[in-house]
Order: structure tokens, then C-alpha cells, then sequence
């Protein structure tokens, strides 16, 4: 099934002004709580904010045993986690500050993916910006066995079924302000 794209947009323009409405500190608890409880030695991986996007860089002191990861966009559809250490970072190929000296991990490296979402649904379908790399990604069967939490605001959980284009890949779940949520 493949959406028309207006519908997509005028979705995406309606969730951003609905995701002001977050509370980004109830969001990094909720995240610290189930960190907290989870178990695995590898990577996490997080995201750079954008402009309206959940920080949660304050999660690397809060939880500073854990070990890191950021997304590297190479800017023509292809994306990977990289650790993220103290080395400066790069802006990749989108513009977004990346450890690009650091090489590419393999999916079993991380234990998590946490990545940003402007809505999600009951299923599982994220909505995004639109420009499919963490779907591509997730295509690969080895990177869609790692847990993927969209991070939404509460406002932002859909309850209808989001659209869904044949390439859109199901997350596992989601966190809000009310905690992790899985599919």
C-alpha cells in the first residue's frame, strides 16, 4: 500500500504542534526507569536532537555505565550506528552532529534503539520526517531483531492506524511521558 504523500504531510504538520506538548523530563524518567531494570552489555542507541525533538543526551550522565551510540546518515538514504565516545563529533551527511571517526557497530552490538518519532500507533508504525533511513535500516533483518522504541509524546500516540507504506518497518514499541509502552 503506498500513501499519498499530502497525507503524510499534513499529518507530520499536525504532530509537530501536538508534540510541544511533551514533558521531556517525564520522558528521560521513564527511559532511566526501564534502563534501569534492562540487562545487556551493548551499545544504546540514541539520536542528535533536532529543533522539537526529545534530548536525551542527559541520559549518558545519569546512566554513565552504559555504552553509547548516535546514528551516522550518509545523506543518500543509508544509515549507521557508530559508539559515541568522548572524540568530537562530525556533521554527517544530513547536517547532524556524528562520531564518523568511530567505525560502524553490527546489529548485535546494540541492545536498544531509541529513535525519535513525531507520532506512533498501536502497531507499531512510526511517523517520521520522511526520509526512510531508519526504515532502510531496518530492513535488514539482523538490525529489525534490535528493540526500536519511537520516542513520542503521549499527545502523539495515535489511536487510529497511522499510514503505512509497504517499506515502513514496525518498531517494538514506544516511550512517553507514561512510560515504555511495547507493541
Amino acid at each position: 500500500m503506498s500513501v499519498a504523500k499530502d497525507g503524510k504531510t499534513q499529518l507530520r504538520q499536525r504532530f509537530r504542534a501536538l508534540r510541544q506538548t511533551r514533558n521531556d523530563e517525564a520522558i528521560l524518567r521513564a527511559i532511566e526507569r526501564w534502563l534501569t531494570t534492562a540487562t545487556g552489555s551493548g551499545h544504546l542507541g540514541l539520536y542528535w536532537p533536532l529543533r522539537g525533538e526529545t534530548d536525551l543526551r542527559p541520559l549518558r550522565s545519569s546512566l554513565s555505565t552504559r555504552a553509547w551510540a548516535l546514528p551516522c546518515a550518509d545523506g543518500e538514504g543509508g544509515l549507521s550506528y557508530r559508539p559515541w565516545n568522548e572524540a568530537p563529533l562530525i556533521n554527517d551527511g544530513c547536517g547532524i552532529p556524528a562520531p564518523l571517526d568511530q567505525a560502524p557497530l553490527k546489529p548485535h552490538q546494540l541492545d536498544l534503539m531509541l529513535v525519535p518519532a513525531l507520532a506512533m500507533d498501536a502497531t507499531g508504525i512510526r511517523l517520521g520526517y520522511g526520509g526512510g533511513y531508519y526504515d532502510r535500516l531496518r530492513a535488514d533483518p539482523a538490525w529489525r531483531r534490535i528493540p526500536a522504541l519511537g520516542v513520542v509524546a503521549a499527545a502523539c500516540v495515535s489511536a487510529t492506524p497511522l499510514p503505512r507504506d509497504s517499506w515502513d518497518q514496525p518498531f517494538q514499541g514506544w516511550v512517553s511521558e507514561d512510560g515504555v509502552h511495547w507493541v
